[in-house]
């Protein structure tokens, strides 16, 4: 009994540890860029948005963009187009976006 017990109890650890999120390094920029519906104003390739007022992402800095992300989902910045992207950035992480923005600069 005291035997079962302990392979039960040694073997928790290694169940929580297949359980936990994938670590952030894991997470893809493209396919999170689609998930999380950048595409849809911002072109499958990043620089081809869908309006020629919003901008191309492509080739930005990756410090740039994730500012710029976390700026209009806090409300910091507010002006030109920020009103339509706010409205789903609920949808995206911090760690995302910096994801995101890291996948954005290795585009051309």
């Amino acid at each position: 009994m005291m035997n079962a017990l302990k392979s039960v109890l040694l073997s928790i650890p290694i169940a929580a540890a297949t359980m936990t999120p994938l670590p952030l390094l894991a997470m893809d920029g493209a396919e999170l860029y689609v998930t999380k519906t950048c595409v849809a104003c911002h072109g499958k390739d990043a620089d081809t948005p869908i309006l020629p007022i919003y901008p191309k992402l492509a080739g930005q800095s990756p410090d740039y963009a994730y500012n710029q992300m976390v700026d209009i989902k806090s409300g910091a910045r507010d002006n030109g187009m920020t009103a339509a992207m706010r409205g789903v950035m609920h949808l995206v992480t911090e760690e995302e976006m910096r994801v995101i923005a890291d996948w954005l600069a290795t585009l051309k």
